[in-house]
Parts: C-alpha cells; sequence; structure tokens
C-alpha cells in the first residue's frame, strides 16, 4: 500500500482541510478546503531518464545520493515543471553524466504504484566516451551487458528497462515502448 503524507493546508489559502469525497461527482476521496473550497488531488511523481549507448556499451552512474549510495543506476530523476519529459531526461543525463548525446525514441513507461511514481526512460545515442559526472554521481562508466554489476543496480526499475533494452537489442529491434508496472 503506498504511504504519503497527508495534506493538512490547503495550498491556496492556508485553511486546514477535511478528507471527503467532493460534491463534483468525484468518486474518490480528497482534501478538500471548508474555506474556498478547492480539491487537492495528488498525482504521481514522474521520474525521467535515458538509456545511453556507445556501441555494445551502456552508460550506468554510481550515485552519490540517497537512497541507494553506491548504487549503480541509469542517469535519471525527477521531471521538473516547464520541461517535457524528454527535455527533463536530456537535463538529469547532462547533470548526472556530463555525457554528449542524442536522445532517441522513448523506450519505457513504468508505473511504480506503491511510491506513486511514473519512470520514463528515453534511449540516447552517445556521441562519444567522455563524461563529467555531477555532484550526484560518484563515477559514470560504460559497461557491456556482460559486464554490468547486476547485483549492485539501484532500482527495480532500472534494472527492468535495462532488461528490455538487452532483449530488443537481441532482438533487432526498438519498435515498441516497455508499458510495465510495479505495485
Amino acid at each position: 500500500m503506498f504511504l504519503r503524507v497527508p495534506i493538512k493546508h490547503c495550498k491556496n489559502c492556508g485553511t486546514t482541510v477535511v478528507y471527503r469525497v467532493p460534491d463534483d461527482g468525484d468518486t474518490k476521496e480528497r482534501a478538500v478546503c471548508p474555506a474556498c473550497h478547492t480539491i487537492h488531488y495528488e498525482n504521481p511523481l514522474n521520474v525521467v531518464g535515458t538509456i545511453p549507448v556507445l556501441g555494445d556499451k551502456v552508460l550506468l552512474c554510481k550515485r552519490n545520493i540517497e537512497p541507494r549510495w553506491g548504487k549503480w543506476t541509469l542517469p535519471a530523476g525527477f521531471m521538473e515543471l516547464e520541461e517535457t519529459t524528454a527535455e527533463g531526461a536530456a537535463r538529469e543525463t547532462d547533470e548526472e553524466a556530463g555525457a554528449n548525446f542524442e536522445i532517441e525514441g522513448l523506450f519505457a513507461v513504468i508505473s511504480v504504484v506503491r511510491v506513486g511514481q511514473v519512470h520514463m526512460f528515453y534511449r540516447a545515442r552517445l556521441l562519444d566516451d567522455r563524461f563529467d559526472p555531477g555532484h550526484e554521481t560518484i563515477e559514470a562508466r560504460l559497461f557491456t551487458e556482460e559486464e554490468i554489476p547486476w547485483d549492485e543496480i539501484a532500482f527495480r526499475t532500472v534494472r527492468q528497462a535495462l532488461e528490455h533494452y538487452f532483449e530488443d537489442r537481441r532482438r533487432g529491434s526498438f519498435d515498441r515502448v516497455h508499458e510495465l508496472s510495479i505495485v
């Protein structure tokens, strides 16, 4: 079950909210302001990133932040306001890996229900093997499929995206977007 911190005060006027089914035909209990009648919807957070590839190697970043400090991940992070999913994935790849790359197609959309997140990974073609990782990354390194430290992968979403990437590469086609769920 998804654990969340409940909304306590209206984001518009500061009044203490009440949890109830709104009078607008909604069927789900929401935080409703009794003063200004604002309904506060709680929505998943979007995580965006890339699967950066150079030849037969994939770029992974060793995390310098919690959670999962010291574990390997794809360059990814929370999407910001005023950016598209592709722009966010590119920004995160630049911030975490300092890589020169071109974004390619959307590769995977993974719903992580228990934490209220949706992870979106794009394929990315690395233009060279020079990296300049930011402060969130200990090391950015290229791995062949056989070299990937599978037991040291930070998140299930990253592992699933990598597994599907290598399956598609063996198949010789990236003709679909993978829609996955972790409950």
